[in-house]
């Protein structure tokens, strides 16, 4: 259960840090920038216990949130664009 509160309050700050590293006018509110990155705190969480990096359940470190982030935050913007 704290691997799952430690991966939402990383990935709420991942998000926000994602948004200023990514250059670029993202229109997107707050809201949506702390889903982003939850979001990527999670596939960075699930992409490391793949890879061999992290213990199952175990929550990934703030800077692999922030580049998960920082990757979903690119496909939003390539979705968005083709939209």
């Amino acid at each position: 259960m704290m691997s799952i509160l430690g991966t939402l309050f990383i990935g709420l700050i991942a998000g926000f840090i994602a948004r200023m590293v990514k250059p670029g006018d993202d229109s997107m509110g707050w809201i949506m920038t702390a889903i982003l990155g939850v979001a990527g705190s999670f596939l960075a969480s699930y992409a490391g216990a793949a890879l061999g990096l992290y213990a199952q359940g175990q929550a990934a470190g703030f800077i692999a949130s922030v580049v998960g982030a920082v990757v979903l935050l690119v496909i939003y913007g390539l979705l968005k664009k083709k939209a």
